[in-house]
């Protein structure tokens, strides 16, 4: 059929590369033609910009920042911004294709955009974030916009960014534009429940697998990698479901008990000490310990390619639910199929973040604010729809839930595509 084989992947998984890899094998599946193919793999626009920015002592110095809109054709453009240090035009345009899956699989009428600058900022003042978000956002004038392109917290990034983005794209318009970027603070027009969205977002999906897998989840042990908001959130939520919870762990180790770790007890002692280093409620373990303990279901919600060719196959779990972007590498996926893993995938597990992020943007659009019940109610409806036309999809195809997942949103995405039509 002509498709373009992905580049040799090494042990660390590019992550562009990663996506191609889950993304051919779906549109092979599907028998998609290959315009399509070519276009649905195309980012749309990638935008790349110096940001030279006056630090706290005086001297400048230049950032430099992205954005990539990989799709417009589903709607508006969609994705976070991240501050890291390890940003790359590659993983960016990696992670704006997650978004147009992610948005497509979960039937929000958003295409895919993310973007980064490449940053510490750890080690940053807030007047020097403010300045670099600030100048990041004069630049993207052209790209950011309530119809064209919407912003969001990621990695290093929070309600703060994000009010200043709003403000700076306000100050350019005359006007104050809630609708811009969501994750905003909500004095400043954000949404109820949009905090703990993608954590919930991950429980309805550990709940929905666990159905389908007639395990009793009160029975059931968890491990979770990553005590971030999407870890932490996930763990409390899947606690109250009656699942427990014997390991948590952040970058710097994990911690494991058999008995249940106290969750209130590990967010206040996190909350003070900003990291659970020197925790006292489990075992030291570490990060690669975590993901190989004998437990029900594995949460990784930290960062990319955790699960990979070295350490797939030494994986216990009977269910993985994907609480991070890209956290199982696609050389992993075999593996775990092999052993029979049930893995329910980044663009559908953790799509209740993009969800409540898009009733953040109809609230403002209608000037108009919901109750945290209905935002709830209408994200854990939204998931569970997800989930049963995935898990339909690979029932009738006989395939995993990742690729079912990609072939559930390349479908959508190409069917628009083709009734829009193009020149």
């Amino acid at each position: 059929m002509g498709y373009i084989e992905p580049a040799p992947i090494t042990d660390k998984e590019n992550p562009f590369e990663s996506m191609m890899e889950r993304f051919n094998i779906a549109a092979e599946k599907l028998g998609l033609d290959l315009e399509t193919y070519e276009v649905l793999k195309s980012p749309a626009k990638q935008v790349i910009v110096s940001l030279p920015i006056v630090m706290d002592d005086g001297h400048k110095k230049v950032f430099e920042g992205y954005r990539v809109i990989h799709s417009n054709t589903l709607g508006p453009s969609k994705g976070g911004v991240r501050y890291d240090l390890d940003v790359n035009l590659d993983e960016v345009k990696a992670l704006a294709a997650w978004m147009t899956w992610k948005c497509a699989v979960v039937d929000i009428p958003y295409g895919g955009a993310k973007g980064g600058i490449k940053c510490d900022p750890s080690v940053m003042s807030k007047g020097e974030l403010e300045r670099l978000t600030r100048a990041y956002t004069v630049k993207m004038y052209e790209v950011f916009g309530p119809d064209t392109d919407i912003p969001a917290p990621d990695m290093g990034t929070g309600p703060q960014e994000m009010a200043w983005i709003m403000d700076e794209y306000s100050k350019a318009q005359g006007k104050t534009v809630q609708a811009v970027v969501t994750g905003k603070p909500l004095v400043l027009g954000g949404s109820l429940g949009r905090v703990e969205a993608t954590g919930r977002g991950v429980m309805v999906s550990t709940m929905e697998a666990l159905r389908k897998m007639k395990i009793d989840p009160t029975a059931a042990t968890v491990a979770v990698q990553g005590f971030g908001n999407v870890g932490s959130n996930a763990a409390k939520l899947l606690a109250q479901k009656g699942l427990k919870i014997i390991a948590i762990s952040d970058h710097t180790g994990a911690f494991y008990n058999l008995d249940g770790i106290d969750l209130r007890e590990a967010s206040e002692y996190r909350a003070t000490y900003k990291t659970l280093e020197g925790y006292t409620g489990g075992s030291k373990i570490t990060n690669d310990e975590l993901l190989e303990l004998d437990v029900d279901v594995l949460v990784p919600a930290a960062k990319e390619d955790v699960i990979n060719n070295k350490n797939a196959d030494k994986i216990k779990a009977k269910l993985i639910v994907e609480g991070a972007n890209g956290p199982t590498g696609a050389k992993a996926d075999g593996i775990l199929h092999k052993k029979g893993i049930v893995v329910v995938p980044d663009i559908l597990a953790n799509a209740g973040g993009v969800t409540v992020s898009y009733f953040e943007w109809v609230q403002n659009r209608l000037g108009y604010k919901w109750t945290r019940d209905r935002v709830n109610r209408r994200s854990d409806r939204i998931m569970k729809e997800a989930f049963e036309r995935v898990f339909s999809v690979a029932d009738k195809h006989n395939v995993s839930l990742r690729i079912a997942s990609y072939m559930v949103a390349i479908t959508k995405v190409a069917d628009t595509y083709k009734l829009r039509g193009s020149f």
